[in-house]
């Protein structure tokens, strides 16, 4: 009996073979496809969602690279520290390049920021602006004072000449100098005079730009009442004009305390004999020099003072004052507050 041969498999054709990879490949770009997909999509929710700053805070972002950036903000808590958000956010920053570069400043990060807006921040954000107001009336010495204990300043504080710098709301950057910042204020107030003294009324007894601080800064010092301010200018023209003493309190405090320590006492009659020019109960004239830095409704007073006859003023007990043309009826006036007084 002939034995059976048994049947031999032949070997894979060339096109089963090619069949096998492209199932296998095409499987495999199936899930690499997917992978990157996926990963675009996490990436893509990391980048858009909320961040975990809690409140509103201004961040200072210092100078370096990339992974000095994402790590300051990491630490302030803007961008969250694990490992793939510092991964989205390199990898944002290289994809958005052409949007700009990223700024080192103090700079203000709104709360819950998402990458993306932290990105825009870091572009296009303007640094932070700090403010200082500088109050009218205050002296050289005040002044100095209030500058130096400024936060977030740098440097000393030199003394600025009386009645040199312009009082007003200014602002300024973390780690500005506050000898610029003076000079800004100092470059303010010339402006400032530069068009009061053009525009001021024709007329008037003045002889230059620095005597009309110098009167702005006495009537910046005798009242706070807008209102009152031309009245209170017209007043010492007049006197002027008349050559009679100003007769000004604050002259007086100045003369004693030259702007240091303010005077915490009523003036006496002794202290109204003080010899020193500005003493306006002992000289004639403007005193030599402003008292203060007035603001620019003072110095505005002074350019265009009231119309009137008065020489007199003195308070009214309800902040304001009464104003007279004479010496009687100023007395009446004072007469009145001193009633006023007693009754309370």
């Amino acid at each position: 009996m002939a034995s059976k041969r048994k049947k031999t498999s032949s070997p894979p054709s060339g096109r089963s073979k090619l069949s096998c990879f492209l199932k296998w490949s095409g499987g495999g770009v199936f899930v690499l496809a997917a992978g990157m997909g996926l990963t675009a999509f996490l990436g893509w929710q990391s980048y858009t969602c909320p961040g975990p700053l809690s409140t509103d805070q201004d961040i200072v972002v210092p100078h370096g690279n990339y992974a000095t950036t994402l790590s300051s903000l990491q630490n302030a808590g803007v961008v969250p520290t694990n490992w793939w958000s510092g991964r989205v956010f390199l990898s944002a920053v290289a994809l958005t390049r052409r949007d700009g570069q990223l700024h080192a400043a103090e700079l203000h990060f709104p709360a819950y920021a998402s990458i993306a807006q932290t990105l825009w921040i870091l572009r296009h954000g303007k640094p932070v602006q700090h403010k200082l107001t500088i109050p009218e009336g205050l002296t050289a010495w005040q002044i100095q004072a209030l500058v130096q204990a400024a936060p977030l300043l740098t440097g000393d504080t030199p003394l600025p000449e009386e009645g040199g710098t312009l009082p007003q709301t200014y602002t300024y950057l973390r780690n500005s100098s506050r000898k610029d910042l003076l000079a800004h204020m100092q470059t303010s107030m010339a402006q400032t005079l530069k068009q009061v003294w053009a525009e001021r009324e024709s007329g008037l007894p003045l002889g230059n730009p620095q005597e009309l601080v110098t009167l702005a800064s006495v009537i910046e010092k005798e009242t706070a009442l807008p209102d009152e301010r031309p009245s209170v200018a017209r007043v010492f023209y007049n006197r002027l004009q008349k050559n009679m003493k100003l007769q000004t309190d604050p002259t007086v405090i100045y003369a004693i305390t030259q702007g240091k320590p303010p005077l915490d006492r009523p003036l006496t009659h002794t202290d109204l004999q003080t010899a020193s020019p500005y003493n306006t109960y002992v000289y004639t004239g403007l005193p030599p020099g402003p008292i203060c830095s007035p603001g620019k409704a003072a110095l505005e007073a002074a350019a265009h003072p009231a119309k009137g006859d008065m020489l007199y003023f003195v308070a009214n007990g309800a902040g304001g004052h009464n104003f007279a043309a004479t010496l009687g009826g100023h007395n009446h006036n004072v007469l009145l507050l001193r009633k006023q007084k007693t009754s309370h």
